[in-house]
């Protein structure tokens, strides 16, 4: 009997839970492994990466899930340092060159896995590549960050975007002793959800002494006579800055699929069926942050860049490589984050998701606490919640607060996965106890809101 071989580019989340997915069901005397990695880490926490800078996590290493050896120890033929440089669909074959070396040399696979993930977006400005201006999604980029802080001359930072990473990055630096001035150019912070919403988030960042600078394009990053950055300009004011931290997203890294002829979405990501194999393309697999997901409750295709669904996606890929049958339906667009002790949640669809969808909705908005309100610690949140107009059915929820607010978020997932109406969660049958919850949990108290204004009543 033949030895196939599973080829894998990219060593983290996906592409390594895809390999030991396939290890477990397959051992080496069927399948051979190889995969290949560009950087130094493998299987590690991108997502962590703020809370290392900030502190929070004592070491790089602590954010390591697997260690190349271990992938090793498992009959994985793991190449770090290594990065494909071309894909040869009709020789199944792939071309890669040694970073350190430069040597380059062909592997040929029966199967091919593509999880190159994404890379953050860099503006393309005067002074963008200077010395002190920093992107942060791999550990390497972890480590030359925390590398610049150490020696920077001065404790002033800016942060360019309000995104994820904008605000968890603005927290790590005020973590760090750093005065920290985040630009951004939204209206408000945290586009994800919407403004009214995002509004909340401002106020909250402003008491934390972050410095919000909204509705400003940066146009130029300043320079040193030695190449180091000094501050960033926008049209109307200048930022002094010691390190510059760039928070403005991240694309599919899909440069060398699209090369090889593999086909990708309007997000830039790779298109996949329920199996996560490439479409079109009978021995391709892709997942992770490469590739595009359908949204379930807009009926879309939408880029998200998230760990949870990596792992998701590796894991449905490793059974498929190995003969079985797995899928991986999609996503309803759940997300959690916060900055200092503000908590910041969402699911489903903002209104301008929904308006894009061409959906017809009613939005309502409640104040509620975390706990019973006689309860010691209990805190206030927000809960905006969007139902679909007519069948009431649940769109999406954005919670704002402190502790306790942002896994709320996880029942409204649920009741979006499940495809609910607003009447229909009223009825859930949630935890109750004074120091969780009141006796209305406030995802409750949004539904029975968002009921009656679909139904038209005016009664709560």
């Amino acid at each position: 009997m033949s030895i196939e071989r599973l080829v894998v580019i990219g060593g983290d989340a996906a592409g390594m839970s895809a390999a030991s997915r396939a290890r477990r069901l397959k051992g080496p005397g069927e399948l051979e492994i190889v995969a290949f990695e560009r950087g130094h880490f493998t299987s590690y926490s991108a997502c962590g990466i703020p809370y290392w800078v900030g502190g929070d996590v004592a070491g790089r290493d602590d954010l390591v899930a697997r260690t190349p050896e271990e992938h090793r120890a498992r009959g994985i033929d793991l190449r770090l340092r290594t990065e494909v440089t071309e894909i040869d669909v009709a020789g199944r074959r792939v071309r890669a060159r040694a970073v350190d070396s430069g040597a380059r040399s062909w592997t040929s696979y029966d199967k091919l896995v593509v999880a190159t993930g994404a890379r953050p977006i860099r503006p393309d400005l005067p002074g963008a590549d200077a010395a002190g201006v920093h992107g942060v999604q791999t550990l390497d980029d972890g480590q030359a960050l925390i590398d610049t802080l150490s020696r920077a001359r001065g404790r002033r930072a800016v942060v360019v975007g309000a995104g994820y990473i904008g605000v968890e990055m603005a927290e790590a630096l005020i973590n760090r002793g750093y005065e920290v001035t985040v630009v951004n150019r939204g209206s408000e912070p945290m586009s994800t959800l919407d403004p009214d919403m995002g509004r909340l988030v401002h106020r909250a960042m402003e008491g934390m002494g972050i410095s919000m600078v909204n509705d400003a394009e940066v146009t130029e990053v300043c320079t040193t006579r030695d190449g180091r950055v000094r501050a960033v300009r926008t049209a109307d004011a200048e930022y002094p800055a010691d390190v510059v931290v760039l928070g403005i997203g991240v694309r599919p890294e899909t440069a060398l699929a699209q090369a090889a002829g593999l086909p990708v979405g309007g997000h830039g990501g790779l298109l996949t069926d329920l199996a996560m194999r490439v479409r079109g393309h009978e021995e391709i697999w892709a997942g992770g942050d490469c590739v595009e997901v359908l949204d379930l409750v807009s009926g879309q295709e939408r880029h998200i860049a998230l760990g949870t669904h990596a792992n998701k996606h590796g894991q449905v890929i490793g059974a498929n490589v190995a003969g079985g049958y797995a899928t991986f339906p999609g996503v309803v667009g759940t997300a959690v984050s916060k900055v200092c002790d503000l908590e910041i949640a969402r699911t489903g669809l903002r209104e301008k998701d929904a308006h894009r969808a061409g959906l017809r909705f009613e939005t309502v908005t409640v104040e509620s606490t975390s706990r019973a309100g006689y309860y010691p610690g209990a805190s206030p949140m927000t809960v905006k919640m969007l139902a679909e107009r007519r069948t009431g059915r649940l769109l999406g929820v954005q919670i704002v607060g402190r502790e306790g607010a942002g896994k709320r978020v996880d029942v409204a997932a649920v009741a979006l996965t499940a495809g609910m109406t607003v009447e229909r969660m009223t009825s859930l049958d949630l935890g109750y106890a004074p120091p969780f919850s009141p006796v209305w949990d406030p995802v409750l108290v949004a539904a029975r809101k968002a009921t009656a204004k679909v139904h038209g009543s005016g009664r709560e």
